[in-house]
């Protein structure tokens, strides 16, 4: 009973997803956007997949998905899946059904738990999406990556597939909650040899070589000016700036 119970939920969740991909979100979203993607041939099908890529507005955790063709998990705000009303109940379908994962990020405990979240999903072959910068760009270029992206990968065995996005800072600009029509491009790279870095590397030096030879991909698919530091020391830089 349970079995077949759980076979209904999990065809209850494909149907959601393709109403919302099909339906929804994905045709007048495409249509906003203009939507192109390139090297979509380098997104397997199935099986345990992370995809990499740089950070530069809230829907890029949309157009990713769509543009692969396949469910990617992402990391989100657990204030998400706690509004009230009937925005509240639409914000947590969006959200359970695009395949969020709720992490509370005010609890330090939360956030150091969000990498084992991530290998859970990988696990299960399924697809996950991670912005190895670890927050959005505070100013369109592209950062330095940390090393948890190496860390799931190396634990996992999947698949490291560096992708890019461009033009959505300009569809949502930082700090707006509205969208304007723009060009959006989704690229993908090749996947990142991870176990070649493995037979040249070890410990720590391999974790940074699968980081920074992802942020390397990364770079050549987005065109962004490298800056070698962390977009949390920028943008905590343009803060203090602010406040002089």
């Amino acid at each position: 009973m349970r079995l077949r119970g759980d076979a209904l939920a999990a065809l209850e969740d494909k149907a959601s997803r393709a109403v919302m991909r099909h339906v929804l979100i994905g045709p007048p979203l495409k249509l906003f956007t203009g939507l192109h993607v390139e090297g979509r041939e380098n997104v397997p099908r199935e099986g345990a997949l992370i995809v990499a890529s740089n950070h530069l507005s809230f829907i890029d955790s949309i157009v990713i998905p769509l543009a692969a063709k396949r469910q990617v998990h992402f990391l989100g705000k657990a204030e998400y899946f706690q509004g009230h009303g009937l925005r509240g109940a639409a914000v947590r379908w969006f959200h359970s059904t695009a395949g969020t994962i709720p992490v509370d990020r005010s609890d330090p405990r939360a956030a150091a738990g969000s990498l084992e979240l991530a290998e859970e999903v990988l696990r299960r072959g399924e697809g996950f999406g991670v912005y190895p910068e670890g927050t959005r760009s505070p100013d369109g270029r592209l950062h330095r990556g940390r090393t948890g992206v190496a860390r799931m990968a190396l634990n996992t065995g999947a698949v490291l597939l560096p992708c890019a996005v461009t033009g959505t800072d300009k569809v949502q600009p930082a700090g707006s909650n509205g969208f304007r029509p723009g060009k959006v491009t989704v690229r993908f790279g090749k996947p990142v040899d991870v176990v070649g870095l493995a037979e040249r590397y070890q410990k720590a030096a391999l974790l940074r070589a699968v980081t920074d030879a992802t942020m390397d991909a990364i770079a050549e698919l987005s065109g962004q000016e490298r800056s070698g530091q962390y977009a949390s020391d920028v943008k905590a830089a343009m803060g203090s700036q602010a406040q002089e």
